[in-house]
């Protein structure tokens, strides 16, 4: 059995001149890293192009030194990803301007064209009364349903980042639902369009 290096000893390893560490990392996340890009794009050359622009980025920051360890290399990986790939859609007039807060919901940005525009509205305003929603729930309830549903992590992972057991986790999303759904009773919300 082989004994599987850390990602934060490697990304150490690698900031200390030790190239092969980043290609292990690279190795390691490629199918992953992959499959998320190719599922927002849908193209096999875009998402090698994405691919490697992320790892340029993780790399350019990696040697100046700005990246702090805190056992989130993947989730830190995916989230330039996902900015490219928004910096990608932007380019190619695929995807309204976002401007707006830190409170990034790829929900606002991604749009079906089949929605006329009053479904969109509609949506829009689904999509705002759920973020308000979920802001009432206390922060261990809502980091776990941002993560299992914007980040679409794993139970597994969502433990990992959190440093709470499985169990916990899955916990943690079951009352988060049961308050959202309390939270619309009280509250009298339609959610349906």
């Amino acid at each position: 059995m082989e004994l599987q290096i850390e990602d934060s000893i490697l990304v150490k390893d690698y900031i200390a001149g030790d190239e092969k560490a980043l290609e292990v990392l690279i190795n390691r996340h490629n199918q992953r890293i992959s499959s998320f890009i190719y599922s927002k794009v849908l193209d096999r050359d875009v998402t090698e192009d994405i691919f490697q622009d992320t790892f340029i980025k993780v790399i350019k920051t990696l040697k100046r030194g700005s990246y702090s360890e805190e056992g989130k290399f993947l989730p830190w990986v995916m989230r330039i990803a996902h900015n490219l790939i928004i910096d990608h859609f932007r380019k190619n007039k695929r995807m309204p301007k976002f401007e707006g807060s830190d409170d990034f919901n790829i929900f606002s940005v991604i749009h079906d064209d089949k929605l006329n525009a009053e479904k969109q509205l509609i949506k829009d305003q689904i999509d705002s009364d759920l973020t308000l929603l979920i802001k009432e729930l206390p922060d261990d309830q809502k980091e776990v349903l941002v993560m299992r549903i914007y980040k679409d992590m794993s139970f597994k992972e969502i433990s990992e980042n959190t440093g709470v057991s499985i169990n916990t986790a899955l916990g943690r999303m079951r009352y988060a639902l049961i308050n959202l759904r309390k939270i619309v009773e009280r509250n009298n919300i339609v959610l349906t369009n």
